[in-house]
């Protein structure tokens, strides 16, 4: 089934988010990461894209906590300051001063009842300091002022100490509780709020006239054999509107975590179907999106193509850190239909897309091939510059007979493009090939390697056997070599070294690994067991340069090592995801693992951090039999659901896994990737009108039920919550 296109610490980690009918109010410190105020029209964001991308470089600095040298009154032990907010730390009180049109709102967060002497300590000294030259009295100046990038304060309850930390975006805070200790102890009032809520999602809500300081409902787990266990929890508000957290029953002698850390999620689309496919991020933390359209009122900004140009077109869009304002978003297409498949993004920023065109007049630049060859539909790479407003290059790849698609792209350090696809041409442009004619059935892979001019081939080749082979996924090592996974029907698809080296049923995944140059195989292996469908749908190379692969089976046998899951949680009608990861010379697995329950599970999306982490991403059908740990969502929403789950670095456990959908039939993420941080970006589908939405650039679906939106989620480092998720899409429908 292919689903639709020492001293144990408890932690309580909270975050203020800023909030007003008005919209975001210019404090960084208390930006909303789950904001419910009408998102920005598109041509505002653009206008304002470069102001908010200095905002948002500004927004991920750590704070810097100046320790008390005299500069504010002595009851303060440590103090921060930013654009609009000033913060003052005492053992008993955290004093937050907004700035907004020259007015000074103060908020107190008291710790009722703590202990007012508690110890102070700075903690992660900054080797910069803070210097005031106030005045023209040198004796009232105040030098070499120590900052530090956390403060602590030890026993401000029995057996309690409180760290706050953060960034210039938000401050957070945590209560370390000792073991057997009661997280009841910890008492919040809110001094400067005229309300104090609880509302329907779990979120604490303050209120300040017309503005609201939102905390996000918290996510409360315990760590167990390396996972995490979600236990019961949430705010309470007493009667004289004091907080407080109620936490359910859980193993007192074990680490409690109690955290409401929410990043962002949003909708991406317009009125017609939308849908995205890939997904990639710069260094800076700007997320590219790549997909397809059929909306007319797609949002735009900064485009290359600002208008449709046919009845469906590839889209690309650049969103910036947080989630909220597009950099660029631009149509990509000719007069007929596009659609994009995949998408790279290089250092320099600079996007790699490719997918198919019907169109004969898609946009071109220093082509390979000018002309659309085939008569249906040729493959297309086009490099887009970083502003978005530009094409570097593009190019069609097709034979005349017959069709082609770009699945996968990839860039190496060096500014190499890899294209993976099919091909149904007999006469499929080739130059050193591995393989130079058609193999057989109706479909051959293929892989080609473009220079960084993007104006000739460095190789090009078919990739297949006797029957049909597809080829989805591609990867490129540090070294150029290329990695490319697919599926095979074929009883001789070309292997090398292989760590299978027959068909095992049907349709096995395959995995090979090209030379830099493409003269050869490095291996090229069958994976697969003896049901009828193992398909290989995304490839990553990790630190080591070992390939990691994602895709489906329906086998009982499918080749398992060191798994997680040593056996399919569903059925052959089903199917399970499965994660391999190959060792260097593809003759052996290093893990490899089903990933299900019992509705049928199918992998599309993988990436693996620095850690050697790999994060999978893609759609379940099962109601509440995939294992989750630590997750957002617990259980399926509708027909199907996104699920995103992170593995350590052996893959032999979760470090979270969640459901991820509202209530409509469909929801499919196509693509994940990490930033430097860790932190999961995961593109996709959803027909939901209730799809889990943060801080998000389009909080509602553009279409309907029908024509399903694009949408984008950033998951936070433990996975326990969303730092921005939101629909993308016009009325049409759009994919990412």
């Amino acid at each position: 089934m292919r689903l639709p296109t020492a001293r144990l610490s408890r932690t309580l980690l909270l975050s203020l988010a800023l909030s007003s009918s008005a919209g975001l109010l210019a404090t960084p410190l208390l930006l909303s990461r789950r904001q419910h105020a009408p998102a920005p029209a598109a041509p505002a964001a653009a206008k304002q894209a470069p102001d908010a991308q200095a905002r948002e470089s500004y927004g991920r600095l750590p704070l810097s906590f100046e320790a008390n040298a005299g500069q504010a009154d002595s009851s303060v032990n440590f103090l921060a300051r930013g654009a609009g907010y000033a913060l003052f730390l005492k053992p008993d009180e955290a004093v937050f001063s907004l700035n907004r049109d020259s007015q000074a709102r103060v908020l107190r967060m008291k710790l009722a009842g703590a202990d007012a002497a508690a110890a102070a300590e700075g903690l992660e000294a900054s080797a910069g300091k803070a210097n005031y030259f106030m005045g023209s009295d040198p004796s009232k100046w105040l030098t070499n002022v120590p900052v530090f990038g956390r403060v602590r304060y030890a026993g401000v309850y029995p057996g309690v100490d409180v760290v706050y930390y953060g960034n210039q975006r938000q401050l957070e805070y945590d209560f370390r509780v000792a073991p057997w200790g009661d997280p009841r102890a910890v008492s919040l009032r809110f001094d400067g709020a005229d309300k104090v809520e609880v509302d329907a999602n779990g979120d604490l809500l303050l209120r300040l006239g017309e503005a609201v300081v939102r905390q996000p409902k918290p996510f409360v787990y315990q760590e167990v054999a390396g996972a995490r266990r979600e236990v019961e929890g949430g705010y309470e508000v007493g009667p004289d509107g004091r907080v407080g957290f109620s936490v359910g029953v859980y193993d007192r002698g074990a680490t409690l975590v109690i955290d409401p850390v929410l990043v962002y999620s949003t909708y991406l689309g317009g009125s017609d179907a939308d849908q995205a496919n890939g997904v990639g991020l710069d260094s800076a933390g700007n997320v590219y999106i790549a997909g397809f359209t059929g909306s007319t009122n797609f949002p735009t900004a900064n485009a290359l193509q600002a208008t449709n140009g046919g009845f469906q077109d590839a889209f690309v869009t650049k969103i910036n850190p947080a989630g909220n304002a597009l950099v660029y978003s631009t149509y990509l297409g000719g007069s007929d239909s596009e659609q994009s498949r995949g998408l790279a993004v290089d250092a320099a920023g600079n996007a790699y897309v490719t997918g198919q065109t019907g169109s004969t007049d898609f946009p071109t630049l220093n082509p390979v091939q000018a002309t659309k060859g085939a008569v249906n539909e040729d493959a297309f790479l086009t490099k887009i510059n970083p502003a978005g407003n530009a094409l570097v290059y593009s190019t069609y790849l097709g034979g005349g007979e017959s069709s082609e698609f770009g699945q996968a792209v990839a860039v190496d350090s060096a500014g190499n493009a890899y294209i993976a696809g099919i091909t149904f041409s007999d006469d499929f442009p080739t130059l050193n090939p591995i393989q130079s004619t058609f193999g057989g059935g109706s479909v051959d892979a293929y892989l080609a390697k473009f220079n960084p001019a993007g104006d000739a081939l460095i190789y090009s080749t078919y990739l297949g056997g006797n029957a049909n082979d597809s080829g989805f996924g591609v990867a490129a090592d540090s070294s150029g070599n290329a990695y490319i996974v697919g599926e095979t029907e074929s009883t001789n698809f070309p292997t090398a070294s292989p760590f299978q080296a027959a068909n095992a049923g049907g349709r096995d995944a395959f995995v090979a690994k090209v030379k830099s140059d493409g003269s050869g195989l490095i291996f090229s292996t069958y994976l697969g067991g003896s049901g009828d469908v193992e398909v290989a749908q995304a490839v990553a190379v990790d630190p080591a340069g070992l390939p990691v692969v994602v895709g489906q089976t329906n086998s009982a046998n499918f080749p398992t090592a060191n798994a997680f899951q040593p056996a399919n949680g569903g059925t052959v009608i089903t199917q399970d995801a499965f994660l391999t990861k190959l060792n260097a010379t593809g003759s052996a697995l290093v893990y490899s693992t089903y990933f299900g329950g019992a509705g049928g599970e199918i992998a599309f999306g993988v990436a693996v951090d620095s850690a050697g982490n790999p994060y999978v991403a893609g759609a379940t059908a099962s109601t509440n039999t995939l294992p989750t740990a630590n997750a957002i969502q617990c259980a399926r929403g509708g027909g199907s659901d996104v699920f995103v789950a992170k593995f350590n670095a052996n893959a032999s456990a979760l470090f979270y896994s969640t459901y991820l959908g509202g209530s409509g039939d469909v929801e499919v993420a196509q693509a994940v990737a990490v930033d430097p941080a860790g932190l999961p970006v995961v593109v996709g589908q959803t027909n939901s009108t209730n799809f889990p939405t943060a801080n998000a650039f389009q909080p509602a679906n553009g279409g309907t039920i029908i024509t399903q939106d694009a949408f984008l989620t950033k998951l936070n480092a433990t996975g326990s919550a969303l730092v921005y998720s939101t629909y993308f899409g016009g009325a049409g429908g759009e994919i990412a």
